[in-house]
């Protein structure tokens, strides 16, 4: 059977419109809302049709349509509560480790693997694409973002994007925005100015959509300036849709809409997960809106086009999801273990401690289940590979969610990757028990781990007691302790100076325990670089003290109970993370960039060069160590007023061989210098003289050259 939209030469738009065309009202009305299709209840019954995942919704086969089958998240494909019994997927990496990889190419390989094995599930939409900056250290989501920085953030986002769609998924980027928190992540108000918005949150959205094309934005469960972000008309309609020309759909997020002619008319197309909300408004509200007149019928029209262009975009169409196709898991989790390797952080290596060295007699492993696996964060990002070691974890929106354990015994590939006699391994639990395996032994690794998980905000920076009380015993009796971090962001670490060697892993995934063995061994160079300020306390935060999550609500629900509150953060504007670090001259435990290496690194000749207003950067690195190994080289740029603290302005990954040179050209994203001048909706940059510098990492200077900016204003074509 042929269909209108398979007419040749027809664009994603125009195949859009002839499918709306040939809807009934019905139809339409059928994708504009729908439940979550995973039974919340014994009584609960999903459609045949459904695979059981976030969503589906139904396919028009008169029109040659396939169904929306969604899935969570930027990780992996997940199956929340069990949905699809002895379910496999791999497990990347947190989104963290991959912006600690600052590397654009891993990004869109990894999405490119969460991508194939969307479609071999069935599935054709993808909740990914998280792209929110990490304004709350202590966020229970902070893993599933990828850094504090809008440049990163924004590449990163939009490469991982591109490499999901590129398997014919659509992919979202969220939420959008300002979604820094989870406690009360309903009745949160985010506050900021308009020129702050658009210099730092936004411009990481702007990125990743230019870059990614994603064909869906999905706004967060918190407020905005006094508006809910799904009904939020400045967000969705004159940002989104109308400065960037948007052209895909906005979809709620599970349980967070509060209106129906409201939010349409605001620029929402889609309720999602409409069983949670106080009621189905994009149904008979909708419907009932159109009768009078409140919404015209072209407007449904329009948001079933967006929906339906997206698919057509991305080839979601034409290439539809088949469920049970092979995938090769072997493979997968070699890119994810890749994806691992690239994002761990060697944070201390004093007296060279690591690598350690193969002929080792006998080493101790220590804590975090590392004789079963990695540890991965929680809520509807959490993907469960058979075998993992499941705890319980927390309850959100009616579905259990574990606390999990990828299988990626860190034990295991440290015994293969070492020669020692003997590598015994104690839980830690008991202290004496550790004291007592440490004797002897020529190595403690320790393994440390932070939960975090959506719904549950870290409260405060700290680990646990027991842990630091474990790491400062051992590290008193034995020299060469050295500390594993399995963390969902900073961590604050009263031992820092008792032990030799610290790195940070993140949440590894599915190939964590063998990355971890690889760099402890040397058998991988480390290569990552912090996306994230380590804080030396909390008094060090734009917002030191947190809202005790006991008084207020974090779950969607038809009746959400409590009271909206405000969180100000006008406090640090755009002056996220390092920036507001610079701005308040605190010194960090580690600041955003750092990272070391098994080799050095050294720079020379810095140049600039500026044409039409566009500047470009060049430098000369050298490997001048006795190994291969990847330096991120960063590029900041300060006023030399001091107007405004530095800010990132290009990175780019480069991996040399011992011995060898290259030259680096970088161009300079001109957003990120530029002002929001909210009287004239533009962007400005001020002709004023300006340092641009090279270095390590946020908080050092290495090469430095000065230019005076090109004045200029830039801004986006109005309707």
């Amino acid at each position: 059977m042929s269909y209108p939209w398979q007419k040749p030469g027809l664009t994603p738009d125009q195949q859009a419109a002839a499918v709306v065309a040939a809807m009934t009202t019905d139809e339409k009305f059928a994708w504009l809302s729908g439940p979550m299709a995973i039974p919340l209840t014994k009584d609960d019954k999903l459609p045949p049709e459904a695979i059981g995942s976030a969503a589906y919704y139904p396919a028009i086969p008169r029109l040659g349509i396939p169904a929306l089958q969604q899935s969570d998240a930027s990780l992996g494909v997940s199956a929340l509560g069990g949905v699809r019994p002895g379910d496999h997927a791999t497990a990347l990496p947190s989104s963290l480790a991959l912006g600690a990889s600052f590397d654009p190419q891993l990004a869109e390989a990894s999405g490119e693997l969460l991508g194939r094995e969307a479609l071999s599930k069935g599935f054709n939409v993808q909740l990914a694409g998280g792209a929110n900056l990490i304004r709350e250290p202590r966020g229970g989501r902070n893993f599933e973002y990828i850094s504090e920085d809008p440049l990163l953030t924004g590449i990163i986002a939009g490469h991982s994007v591109r490499g999901i769609q590129s398997q014919h998924v659509v992919s979202t980027v969220k939420h959008f925005a300002v979604n820094a928190q989870e406690t009360g992540r309903v009745l949160a108000d985010s506050r900021l100015n308009e020129s702050a918005l658009r210099e730092s949150d936004l411009l990481a959205f702007e990125l990743a959509i230019e870059i990614g094309e994603p064909g869906a934005v999905m706004p967060g469960y918190n407020l905005i300036n006094g508006h809910w972000a799904s009904e939020n008309a400045f967000l969705l309609s004159q940002v989104l849709k109308g400065d960037w020309r948007y052209p895909g759909w906005v979809m709620s997020d599970w349980g967070a809409t509060h209106s129906a002619t409201k939010a349409a008319l605001a620029g929402l197309d889609v309720q999602s997960g409409a069983n949670l909300d106080q009621q189905v408004w994009f149904d008979r509200p909708l419907r009932e809106a159109v009768d009078r007149g409140e919404i015209k019928a072209t407007k449904i029209d329009e948001m079933i086009r967006r929906i339906l262009r997206s698919l057509f975009a991305c080839g979601a169409i034409q290439h539809p999801a088949q469920r049970g196709r092979p995938i090769d898991y072997s493979w997968h989790q070699l890119i994810a273990q890749r994806e691992a390797e690239q994002g761990i952080v060697l944070l201390k290596n004093d007296r060279n401690t690591l690598p350690l060295a193969p002929e080792l007699s006998r080493i101790l492993v220590v804590g975090a289940h590392a004789d079963q696996g990695v540890l991965a964060g929680g809520g509807s990002s959490a993907v469960t590979p058979q075998g993992s070691l499941q705890f319980e974890g927390v309850d959100f929106m009616g579905i259990q969610t574990p606390k999990v354990y990828h299988p990626s015994s860190p034990l295991a590939a440290i015994r293969h990757n070492s020669l020692a006699k003997r590598v015994d391994f104690v839980s830690g639990e008991s202290l004496d028990e550790a004291l007592t395996a440490a004797e002897g032994s020529d190595a403690v690794i320790v393994f440390a781990e932070e939960w975090r998980s959506e719904a549950l905000d870290a409260q405060g920076l700290s680990l646990d007691a027991h842990q630091n009380q474990l790491i400062t015993r051992l590290s008193a009796v034995h020299s060469t302790v050295i500390v594993v971090l399995q963390t969902g962001g900073a961590v604050t670490l009263p031992w820092l100076e008792s032990v030799p060697a610290l790195l940070e892993a993140w949440y590894p995934g599915s190939g964590g325990g063998e990355a971890i063995a690889g760099v402890l061994f040397g058998r991988v160079n480390p290569a990552g670089r912090l996306p994230i300020t380590f804080p030396a306390d909390d008094q060090q935060l734009p917002h030191p003290t947190q809202k005790d999550p006991n008084t207020t609500t974090s779950l969607p629900g038809v009746e959400i109970t409590g009271e909206v509150f405000e969180i100000d953060y006008n406090v640090e504007g755009a002056d996220v993370g390092y920036r507001w670090f610079a701005r308040q001259q605190h010194k960090p435990l580690f600041p955003f960039g750092f990272g070391l290496s098994y080799t050095q690194f050294r720079y020379e000749n810095l140049q600039l060069s500026q044409t039409y207003g566009k500047i470009s950067a060049s430098v000369t690195l050298t490997n001048s160590g006795e190994r291969s190994g990847s330096e991120v080289v960063q590029i900041y740029l300060r006023p030399v007023s001091g107007r405004y603290p530095s800010r990132l302005v290009a990175f780019k990954k480069v991996t040399l061989d011992a011995g060898e040179s290259q030259r680096i050209d970088l161009g300079i994203e001109p957003r990120v210098i530029a002002q929001w001048d909210c009287t004239q909706q533009h962007w400005s940059i001020t002709g004023e003289e300006v340092e641009i510098y090279q270095a390590s990492d946020a908080s050092s200077v290495g090469l430095t050259a000065t230019v005076t900016l090109a004045a200029q204003s830039f801004g986006y074509p109005r309707h």
